[in-house]
């Protein structure tokens, strides 16, 4: 009897804070997948490194034994030079000395980066006042971005998802959820392949030393606004069309960046996502609601018929694939 009713209670328990509970396994799973992260590139990419340090150490000592004028600390410091003018994007090497990192396509390219908060790297300001511009720029840009983006989403995932999911729904009578599931999937399948694939297959063209998976490589890391840097098309030697290629190349990233949206905001409205997305949320106590509408009983009955329709209109919004009813449905139905 005892044991019966501690389970029951314990049962209870955990029922009242499933949310805390799965917001505490939530949180211990992202942080044993950074470590699985960690572990993982840690011991694929280690040894690779330690390759690389001995390859660079063999050469500069077969450099110094060669050219015995020279000392290693002269060595160093050349060294030193060259490395911090390559991370401001300046090349020492004879082949890149050719292309200008600031010209009019090059920092159009460099601010649809900042903007999209992709941010390679490969190119940064030299100046006081050009750093100092970059900030002022990302302040204001990049919630003007985000802003241009979530307009250009709405309006998109309307003619893309809502529209075709309702129309299967309303003219064929299949299920709303089943039809969204078929559609998210059709949807992501297109995307893959018409921002992936095929400009992969493009990039591993036009550039010279990549081949497909680099180029997929350099597709995924953009319009994840990941942003490595390590590869960066259009930086090539004597590369055909430069202004127009890098023209193109800021085009596909910022309708890229849409279309990944666009996804994303179509799989976010299925209903079993929606679903499991609430399991972590903390959940609207309705004590503290009616403490609340206790406290203000002067509020006029207007304003909470007002409130109550208001509230309506937001869940009728919060459901985008529910077919508004027709006025033929609705007469027939008053007829009855």
């Amino acid at each position: 009897m005892l044991q019966s009713l501690a389970g029951s209670s314990c049962v209870r328990l955990v029922e009242r804070h499933r949310s805390a509970w799965c917001f505490g396994f939530l949180v211990l799973g992202y942080l044993l997948y950074l470590v699985f992260g960690a572990v993982v590139f840690s011991s694929v990419e280690l040894p690779y490194e330690d390759l690389l340090r001995q390859e660079l150490r063999k050469l500069k000592r077969r450099f110094l034994e060669e050219h015995e004028c020279l000392s290693e600390p002269q060595l160093e410091q050349f060294l030193g030079r060259v490395l911090e003018a390559s991370n401001y994007g300046v090349s020492v090497l004879s082949n890149a000395s050719g292309n200008w990192n600031w010209d009019f396509t090059s920092a159009l390219f460099f601010a649809s980066t900042v903007l999209s908060t992709t941010g390679y790297g490969h190119t940064v300001p030299l100046s006081d006042g050009g750093k100092a511009f970059c900030i002022i720029y990302s302040v204001i840009g990049i919630p003007f971005t985000l802003l241009f983006l979530t307009a250009v989403v709405q309006r998109v995932t309307i003619h893309v998802t809502r529209r075709p999911v309702l129309y299967f729904h309303v003219r064929w009578g299949f299920s709303k959820q089943a039809v969204a599931i078929v559609h998210a999937v059709l949807l992501g399948v297109i995307t893959v392949s018409c921002f992936f694939f095929i400009p992969a297959a493009v990039f591993s063209l036009l550039e010279d030393d990549w081949n497909f998976l680099e180029s997929f490589y350099f597709c995924f890391i953009s319009l994840s606004t990941i942003g490595l840097g390590d590869y960066v098309p259009g930086e090539g030697y004597n590369q055909k069309f430069r202004e127009l290629y890098k023209i193109g190349i800021t085009c596909y990233l910022l309708l890229g960046l849409i279309a990944m949206l666009v996804v994303l905001e179509t799989f976010c409205e299925l209903h079993e996502l929606r679903k499991f997305r609430k399991m972590f949320y903390v959940k609207k106590d309705k004590e503290e609601d009616q403490v609340h509408i206790i406290e203000h009983d002067q509020m006029s009955f207007s304003c909470i018929t007002d409130q109550a329709a208001s509230a309506k209109e937001d869940q009728k919004q919060d459901e985008p694939f529910v077919p508004p009813q027709s006025p033929a449905f609705a007469d027939g139905a008053a007829n009855q």
